[in-house]
């Protein structure tokens, strides 16, 4: 680990989980961030989770070897408008956002030459957002992506890779932008679909009385940010139509079995996604 100073763009949720686990993993590093929200960093100097917090992004950006930007994509398109020229010589750049093509598409074309930006995405998070919940957001054992660019360099694209690892990921997946928003339009975004349909169709508040733990965990992520889940939503909606229109088929082949009786084709249907899960099961545990 040859760098000594990093720093984090953005205190929430995900900023403070990243402050953390890097803190965890390189207790010699120093740690600053900056954020709009005074109180995120005070109480994450108070935590010696950071070395130094900053309202102001300019003051901040010239003191780092490394960046994370832990931001919305909008807030991440502004914050690279307004910042790029700020960044010190050879900083390495990363980012979070859950949506990719947009984001890196945008960032590369007003990318400095004398900086490196290695787009990521780390597959955690909490229904719960702001810094104060990040203790509850961990890394370890979950999945890492990154889209690197073929300009990257060699040396960066490996440091990024041992990072991730030593801050708890298990598996580091590498893809395209476009790969990416597909796959996460499916595993992530259409879930939150999901959980928010399955909220909003049912008006009865006590109908929890009759939970056994399957709706609860169904709808667990219904607790999202709106404002955030609005942009990732629409950010991606072309691959996340498709996704929605793929579950609805899916929907319909079952609700067709159901309606018509038909015992033996509902069966083998319920034996065939059994069986796809523990294939799915069988390779995190492979992974972890």
């Amino acid at each position: 680990m040859t760098i000594k100073t990093i720093g984090i763009a953005g205190l929430g949720l995900m900023g403070g989980a990243v402050a953390m686990a890097l803190r965890h993993a390189f207790a010699d590093i120093r740690l600053l961030a900056c954020d709009i929200d005074e109180n995120a960093l005070t109480a994450a100097e108070t935590d010696a989770v950071i070395d130094e917090g900053f309202v102001d992004a300019k003051t901040m950006l010239p003191q780092c070897e490394m960046v994370f930007l832990c931001l919305n994509p909008s807030i991440t398109l502004q914050f690279m408008a307004e910042n790029m020229r700020v960044f010190a010589p050879k900083t390495l750049i990363t980012d979070i956002t859950g949506v990719k093509t947009a984001v890196v598409s945008f960032i590369e074309a007003n990318l400095r030459a004398d900086v490196d930006y290695v787009p990521g995405h780390p597959m955690a998070g909490s229904e719960k957002g702001g810094y104060f919940e990040a203790r509850n957001c961990g890394f370890t054992g979950k999945n890492y992506i990154l889209t690197p660019l073929k300009r990257n360099k060699p040396e960066n694209l490996a440091l990024m890779r041992e990072i991730v690892r030593k801050m708890g990921f298990s598996r580091i997946t590498e893809t395209t932008p476009a790969e990416h928003d597909y796959a996460i339009a499916f595993t992530s975004q259409l879930c939150h679909v999901i959980a928010a349909a399955l909220i909003n169709c049912e008006s009865d508040s006590g109908i929890i009385r009759f939970g056994g733990g399957s709706f609860e965990d169904l709808t667990r992520i219904a607790l999202f940010n709106a404002t955030q889940w609005t942009e990732l939503f629409l950010e991606n909606r072309k691959p996340l139509l498709a996704r929605i229109a793929q579950f609805e088929a899916s929907l319909d082949k079952i609700k067709d079995l159901i309606r018509n009786g038909d015992h033996s084709g509902l069966q083998i249907y319920l034996q065939t996604v059994r069986k796809r899960k523990e294939e799915q099961t069988a390779l995190k545990t492979d992974d972890s």
